[in-house]
């Protein structure tokens, strides 16, 4: 088996951090909501529906986990690419995890204060830095 390039292991630690971050949220989010369903705090069907009826930490860790079906899966879907055809240099690396550390920022100012402002200029900065991964990735599929 030939030796995986750092930068090639570096994407995929980006990608495994984004997965341990949106499981995180995940089980996180479900010691929110589980027990207060099990104790039966909250009946099922005021939850079958909508998240109206959990309390606002477990709305926020809801809101947050479904956020990483968003941007996060065209950085996968690029990561991917970039891995298939390797096309992988340290461009698209210290994006890959600048996007990440930006998603890690954007999840917890979700999860805590909830600044809107902040978590806009987090999700912002996060698109940018996609935007640019993306730029810089076909710019080196099409010219090479």
């Amino acid at each position: 088996m030939n030796a995986v390039p750092l930068v090639e292991k570096l994407l995929m630690l980006a990608m495994a951090a984004q997965v341990v971050l949106t499981l995180g949220l995940l089980f996180w989010l479900g010691s929110e909501r589980v027990p207060r369903v099990m104790r039966g705090e909250i009946p099922m069907a005021d939850i079958a529906v909508d998240r109206t009826a959990y309390p606002l930490k477990a709305r926020l860790l809801s809101n947050s986990f479904d956020n990483q079906f968003q941007l996060p899966v065209l950085f996968f879907i690029g990561a991917l690419l970039a891995l298939h055809l390797g096309a992988v240099s340290w461009v698209e690396t210290v994006l890959a995890l600048a996007f990440v550390a930006l998603r890690f920022v954007h999840a917890a100012i979700h999860v805590t204060t909830n600044r809107v402002e902040q978590r806009f200029f987090a999700y912002t900065l996060g698109l940018a830095v996609l935007c640019l991964f993306w730029l810089w990735l076909i710019a080196r599929i099409l010219l090479s």
